[in-house]
């Protein structure tokens, strides 16, 4: 193990399966020369050059329909929105044609193709930059969604989604890109983690708190608070990919804990927690010693102003607070 930035287990995730197939290919506005806008490419168009690291024209229905059309063809393309805000001017490419083509095709023709880019607030960026779409693309059969937390994930993840003969969308956390954490060394063989799979980041006995992406950081951190507080003991779930959703783990930490708070950075009206609350009330509502509560953004577009934002988003005091209004 060692210590790499959620951003450099990324990169490293993309070079070596630059370096695993030569089919792979990194496509994006300014993702060559200029390195990223978030420096999760730096370097690898110095190392493999025009033909693998692909600067597009700024027009995401552009080069996101052409990445499309070339995974049909056996590329795996890996392309890069500076935002996921930005999915909206690509719609009809990424949820007609990516998420339905290998169906219409009788399963002759798959879409080998991954999405990658930022898709959080926080970063008081305004109300058109801050979007969270994890659910939106979780509602269109073809897709697969994950959501990384941490480095280790975000590496592991990476190297599923592009080996994936069906398309994956990452959805990265622009907040996260700086923080360290451990991941395998790559001597110590091929480290890649299931798309599907959930974690348990923390055990506990007194309750469950479900979350993804950053959220996870903010469970873990009230957790500890709820611990050394108020003596609650709180597991905390990954989900890591919201779809397929990892439902066998989800159940059993709340018939373990018997309690379930869902701390979710998307809106609350048809948010990923939404779904994780139905599938608790539908599979596990007789375990339940208390309603299923969730922490999720306050349902209003992004708030431009730093500290309202903050606010705004789910927090460490949010979460804690909710767990004390339980029953």
């Amino acid at each position: 193990m060692r210590k790499l930035l959620y951003r450099h287990a990324i990169r490293e995730a993309l070079d070596e399966e630059l370096a695993r197939d030569e089919n792979v290919v990194v496509m994006g506005e300014e993702v060559a020369q200029y390195n990223g806008a978030y420096k999760v490419t730096e370097g690898l168009w110095e190392k493999w050059g025009d033909k693998r690291i692909v600067d597009t024209p700024i027009s995401e229905a552009g080069f996101i329909g052409m990445g499309i059309g070339a995974s049909m063809l056996g590329v795996r393309p890996v392309m890069e929105l500076m935002f996921w805000s930005f999915h909206s001017v690509a719609f009809d490419q990424l949820v007609n044609n990516a998420a339905c083509v290998r169906y219409m095709s009788g399963g002759l023709i798959n879409v080998p193709i991954v999405m990658r880019g930022p898709a959080n607030g926080g970063t008081n960026v305004g109300a058109t930059h801050s979007h969270c779409p994890e659910g939106l693309f979780a509602a269109f059969p073809g897709l697969k969604v994950v959501v990384p937390s941490c480095a280790a994930d975000a590496k592991g993840l990476m190297k599923s989604a592009i080996r994936d003969n069906d398309p994956v969308y990452v959805m990265e956390n622009t907040k996260l890109y700086g923080i360290e954490g451990e991941v395998p060394d790559p001597e110590e063989g091929d480290f890649t983690i299931p798309i599907g799979k959930a974690a348990i980041k923390r055990e506990g006995s007194d309750l469950s708190l479900i979350a993804h992406g950053r959220s996870v950081l903010h469970a873990l951190e009230a957790a500890e608070v709820l611990k050394n507080e108020h003596g609650i003991n709180a597991e905390v779930l990954d989900l890591r990919s919201i779809r397929p959703l990892d439902e066998e783990a989800i159940l059993k930490t709340v018939m373990k804990t018997n309690r379930a708070v869902l701390v979710d950075e998307s809106k609350p009206f048809n948010g990923v927690s939404s779904q994780i609350a139905c599938t608790i009330q539908e599979h596990a509502f007789d375990h339940l010693d208390a309603p299923v509560t969730r922490v999720c953004t306050i349902d209003a577009p992004s708030i431009y102003s730093p500290h309202i934002e903050d606010e705004q988003l789910p927090n460490t005091k949010r979460v804690v607070e909710k767990v004390l209004q339980m029953s």
